[in-house]
């Protein structure tokens, strides 16, 4: 497989790490706009023929365009913010390649009920356009990441072996991470955090389809695996929600992360401020983005591996039926980060986030994975996925609630 990898941040670079003793994998195209940092990533892999490192501008869609051509590419994977989904995703359909991204394109809340209808969806653009990648041939294969991805292929995996009747999907993240150093460091890029943390959580019912909530509602205490415990989650727009139930039959499906008081309160202030601002206003004469501002003034998540310290948890919570008894299970995986430094040099949180698309790939790859159109993980058979966990050093475990 030849892949072109748009964005070579702390996911980009785990991905092509996870990928490289892959022999399948022929050929990963490192792609960023900041060329020093694809460069700082080839050089860690020593394989530069292998890995060719490219600058490119992702939010162009003509470049990505050419660039796909220039090395006859397989497979266009998005590792960028999820602002940049829709030129990389009609990139990829123009030069009729398969497409991989691990968030879908973004929302826009409703303009007069925000917190109580859905406005324009996440994915809502990509799925709008299922029809003609089914005409044309070719696999848009979204949100396969940890979460979603992962999760979404657990809740698959319950449907089919674990429950006759599910009640309830729950998509659950919670962490006892610390980063030594500093006093606010998001382990994740700032960009995505703000934008899926203060957006109206979606909510989806059998009776009512989707809508939204306010921001950090329906808090709970969730006991996480692993030596992690009790963490307080909290609804957070997400799109397992926007996909689990196109494939998977629920009453009620809902996404729950653990942030904190203090990266709540850190959100809030930013929202207070305007500084989540994705717009650009003028500052002395130069047209910024408050966001962009906020990420540049924060340390690269990419680069905050040897500072980190804990475990991360995702998984999927299932309540309902089997064989006519309640049924509750948490079908999860656990990322230990001083193991994921040593095995891959990257950090567990964006290494958790990376196996799932390389994961997905070798499916692709071999003829495992068959599909065309717009389609989420769900749609396919979670079995191989599952089995091949293991084998990229990501074992899952199920809790018996």
């Amino acid at each position: 497989m030849k892949v072109l990898l748009v964005g070579v941040g702390g996911v980009g670079e785990a991905i092509a790490a996870i990928a490289k003793p892959r022999k399948w994998m022929e050929l990963i195209v490192l792609a960023d706009y900041n060329l020093v940092r694809a460069k700082e990533v080839q050089a860690k892999l020593k394989e530069p023929k292998r890995f060719p490192a490219e600058w490119i501008d992702a939010s162009k869609q003509e470049l990505i365009e050419e660039m796909a051509k220039k090395y006859d590419v397989d497979l266009i994977m998005n590792a960028c913010d999820p602002v940049y989904n829709v030129p990389i995703f009609d990139a990829a359909f123009n030069v009729g390649c398969n497409y991989m991204d691990m968030a879908m394109t973004l929302s826009t809340p409703h303009p007069e009920k925000p917190f109580e209808q859905c406005g324009i969806k996440l994915g809502d653009y990509q799925f709008e356009r299922s029809k003609a990648w089914e005409e044309k041939g070719i696999l848009s294969l979204v949100g396969l990441g940890v979460e979603p991805g992962m999760a979404d292929v657990f809740a698959k995996y319950a449907e089919k072996h674990l429950f006759d009747e599910i009640e309830e999907l729950g998509i659950r993240d919670g962490a006892n991470i610390e980063i030594q150093g500093y006093e606010f460091a998001p382990n994740f890029s700032i960009w995505t955090t703000i934008e899926e943390c203060l957006n109206p959580p979606v909510i989806w019912e059998k009776e009512k389809g989707w809508f939204t909530t306010e921001p950090f509602s329906e808090p709970e205490v969730f006991e996480f695996p692993g030596g992690i415990g009790k963490v307080e989650v909290v609804n957070v727009e997400h799109e397992e929600v926007l996909l689990m139930p196109r494939w998977v039959k629920c009453k009620r499906a809902t996404f729950k992360y653990g942030l904190g008081d203090q990266f709540i309160g850190v959100l809030k202030t930013l929202h207070m401020l305007g500084l989540d601002n994705k717009e650009k206003i003028k500052v002395k004469g130069i047209e910024v983005a408050p966001r962009d501002v906020v990420a540049a003034c924060l340390p690269d998540p990419a680069h905050l591996g040897d500072k980190m310290s804990g475990k991360t948890c995702a998984g999927t919570w299932v309540k309902g039926k089997k064989d006519g008894k309640d049924k509750e299970i948490y079908i999860y995986q656990v990322a230990d980060n001083w193991d994921c430094m040593k095995t891959w040099g990257c950090q567990a949180v964006v290494a958790q986030t990376a196996f799932s698309a390389v994961i997905g790939m070798d499916l692709l790859e071999h003829g495992i994975w068959k599909e065309i159109g717009v389609i989420g993980p769900e749609a396919f058979d979670p079995d191989p996925f599952m089995e091949k966990m293991v084998d990229y050093g990501f074992p899952y475990g199920i809790k018996e609630m």
